[in-house]
């Protein structure tokens, strides 16, 4: 042999095997893509989502669809009769849209490990279609400073808002835009019974109570509490606003500038699912994504995220949370079968005494 060709194919030896596929040079595994619609206010921290996608070699693709109340039509109107629904997982169906949800049979059933661990009094689908994930009180908030420079006492019940001290201190949000303003509509419910809510709410009017088309007007533009320094010093909001006012507040302060009024019968608890629709194209998938949401690190980041109270027990709350949070001994109840039924006509009784 030419010894001069012996070093070329050498070289050239050298070069086939560098060509040559190794471990790390073989194609990953395909991406699989989650999609999980949500309503408007659901945030998660980006650090949870990455340690997600990496954990499971997948990528969440987060659809917002509006409040509660249209994201579930949204999901209505996509599934129903869908080989291919939009998407895999919905989160924040709560209560008072309950039994409409299961009504339409959207989901599959799923009972993840970690449900055992979460109180009876979360678990408001015995069928596991939808599993809780949080919940929170809405309450009326209520500006201390107010108060205190006023002197005035405060209500101690819903029937006390219909006194003449507290005429035009109370703004509240349409109960057909907004899902705060629904809830406390079923407060009423509850409190005064169905013969007696409109005559609340007619009072009410007479005493100058304020209405508005959503919470983030209620709360940023009309309440004296907020940064918007508006008239009411009292607003329809959450029992876990004040940590808010507390946490990011521009100045530190030692205590928040707002309180929530818990009193029996002057609050509902809103409880938020989660649940896998049926036809999913990712099931098993979509299994860990709800076993993430139960997860303490998803449970310990809701606080701080959405304000709301993690359904897990061992859950820690962060300090500023516990501190400004407050939980209501009782709350406003009414069967989810018997909102299913009344809702609407419900909304119409409001709407036809209160915007008219």
């Amino acid at each position: 042999m030419n010894k001069k060709i012996v070093p070329v194919l050498f070289v050239l030896a050298l070069l086939l095997a560098a060509c040559q596929p190794t471990v790390s040079d073989t194609p990953t595994a395909e991406i699989e893509i989650l999609t999980v619609l949500t309503h408007d206010s659901f945030s998660i921290s980006k650090e949870l989502v990455e340690q997600f996608e990496t954990d499971n070699k997948a990528q969440l693709n987060f659809i917002q669809g509006g409040d509660t109340g249209s994201a579930l039509n949204r999901l209505i109107l996509t599934s129903i009769g869908s080989e291919t629904p939009e998407a895999d997982v919905f989160y924040g169906l709560d209560n008072t849209f309950l039994s409409r949800a299961l009504e339409q049979d959207l989901f599959d059933s799923y009972q993840p490990e970690a449900l055992a661990s979460i109180p009876d009094e979360f678990k408001l689908d015995p069928s596991n279609m939808v599993i809780p994930i949080d919940y929170g009180d809405v309450c009326i908030n209520y500006d201390k400073a107010y108060f205190a420079e006023k002197g005035l006492a405060l209500p101690a019940s819903l029937q006390d808002l219909t006194e003449p001290e507290y005429k035009g201190l109370l703004v509240a949000q349409n109960p057909a835009t907004s899902s705060p303003g629904l809830a406390f509509m079923l407060a009423t419910i509850a409190e005064f019974g169905e013969a007696g809510w409109l005559d609340w709410w007619q009072a009410m009017k007479d005493n100058q109570i304020s209405i508005v088309s959503d919470w983030e007007t209620a709360y940023y533009t009309n309440f004296s509490g907020s940064s918007g320094k508006g008239p009411q010093p009292m607003v329809v909001s959450y029992a876990s606003s004040p940590a808010a006012e507390l946490i990011y507040a521009e100045t530190e302060l030692t205590e928040s500038p707002t309180a929530s009024l818990v009193a029996p019968g002057m609050c509902w608890r809103q409880i938020e699912f989660a649940g896998i629709l049926k036809n999913s194209a990712h099931r098993q998938l979509a299994e860990k994504f709800v076993d993430f949401m139960l997860s303490k690190s998803f449970q310990e980041d809701v606080p701080m995220q959405m304000f709301v109270f993690p359904v897990l027990p061992e859950a820690q709350l962060p300090e500023g949370f516990v501190k400004a949070s407050q939980i209501p001994e009782t709350v406003g109840s009414l069967d989810s079968a018997l909102i299913a039924e009344k809702r609407d006509t419900w909304v119409n009784q409001w709407s036809d005494l209160m915007l008219r």
